[in-house]
């Protein structure tokens, strides 16, 4: 790898809250025990009409039922059904209006990512024109934009500070992080809400199928007889302020590259994803056999898998502990970041290191940081990766409280 300057420490921010809803469940208790017991949340696709895909998902139970509120019907679409729920989960929106009273309403951010935002509603709206016209009650501009999300949790947070959507594929939720930590060393805002949320739609399954990576079993990641991704959906959020209070951890770095490679495929030596977990353990002031803990992008594509893995034996030791844990969940897309940024908390929080669910026969081109079996031990760091299309990578170092 070129060498680079590195980068200056980073001033660490407290994580004050987070929580995240998958196929697993809403709220954090719900994603510890799936941990604890290695029961997925992946089951054979019963989404959208027939005929549907053969291969499994990580479908959010119950939000074809769960309606906004009235107030907020001119937002309805199943991404922002799924923000909503998610918001309200352990406590998550009590502790935004906190921050909200503590230093007021224009100085708190809101920083989301997402892939497809409600493309799903702009697909319904399209399937149902009538000589080129979209029905009024389809046409509605607030859904129709990639910017939906963001707006949607400021209108339901209360905050007013500045308001920002990444759409970076799959490391959309994760760059929040980044940019809050940029937003606040500037003075630009006192506190952050970070997070993303993706949920499937027909463009998601049948664009992902049409580049053969979907896998008609459920994903087994690194597993040398991998045959793809399954596609989840979810949900989370965390709140990023200097000062802590109640933490539940810190992010104490973050590294962000391009690879400037390929539309859809990694750098084949993993040259993007080498620099941005060196930026984060550089930000972090840490050495990388000080990470207790790694939580891989780990597709269980072929490509994905190997390359990321080159990477992570590259720079890490043997020790390290580095798993996927997309076969709990299926591939969130651009909440992979947050969802995994959460999973990796809880692995500080709680000392249990998830390994890779449904994976059994290592691929021998992966080093020996990868694990298929959980561990109980105690960490101080953990490591997440969120690596998108377009080689667009970022890696966050986080630090128990």
């Amino acid at each position: 790898m070129q060498s680079i300057p590195p980068p200056p420490r980073s001033i660490p921010l407290a994580i004050n809250a987070h929580t995240a809803t998958t196929a697993l469940g809403a709220g954090l208790h719900a994603h510890r025990q799936a941990i604890r017991d290695r029961r997925s949340g992946l089951r054979r696709n019963d989404f959208g009409d027939v005929p549907r895909l053969d291969c499994w998902i990580g479908r959010v139970e119950g939000l074809e039922q769960a309606p906004l509120p009235p107030e907020l019907a001119e937002w309805e679409s199943r991404n922002h059904r799924l923000a909503w729920h998610a918001l309200h989960q352990d406590g998550f929106l009590d502790e935004v209006r906190g921050a909200v009273a503590r230093h007021g309403a224009t100085r708190v951010a809101v920083l989301v990512g997402t892939s497809t935002s409600s493309i799903g509603e702009t697909e319904a709206a399209y399937a149902q024109q009538r000589d080129g016209r979209i029905p009024d009650a389809l046409a509605r501009v607030l859904v129709h934009t990639p910017h939906a999300l963001g707006d949607f949790v400021a209108e339901v947070s209360g905050a007013r500070g500045p308001c920002l959507t990444v759409a970076t594929a799959c490391s959309s939720s994760a760059k929040v992080f980044a940019l809050a930590s940029r937003m606040l060393q500037a003075g630009l805002a006192d506190a952050a809400i970070v997070g993303g949320v993706d949920t499937l739609c027909g463009s998601v399954l049948y664009g992902f199928n049409a580049l053969q990576l979907v896998s008609p079993e459920p994903c087994r990641p690194f597993d040398a007889n991998r045959r793809g991704l399954s596609l989840g959906e979810g949900g989370g959020f965390a709140l990023l302020e200097r000062e802590p209070r109640d933490a539940r951890g810190w992010l104490a770095g973050y590294g962000e590259s391009s690879d400037a490679h390929h539309m859809s495929a990694p750098h084949p030596q993993g040259l993007g994803a080498q620099r941005a977990m060196a930026g984060a353990l550089a930000r972090a002031g840490l050495a990388a056999d000080a990470i207790g803990y790694l939580s891989l992008h780990g597709t269980a594509t072929p490509a994905n898998d190997s390359v990321e893995a080159r990477a992570v034996a590259a720079m890490f030791p043997a020790t390290l502990h580095a798993s996927s844990t997309k076969g709990w969940t299926g591939h969130t897309l651009g909440a992979a970041g947050i969802v995994e940024s959460v999973l990796a908390l809880l692995a500080l929080e709680d000392g249990r290191l998830p390994g890779t669910l449904h994976s059994s026969d290592p691929d021998p081109a992966c080093g020996p940081q990868i694990r298929f079996a959980n561990e109980e031990r105690r960490i101080e760091h953990a490591m997440n990766n969120a690596f998108g299309f377009g080689g667009n990578n970022c890696s966050l170092v986080f630090s128990r409280a």
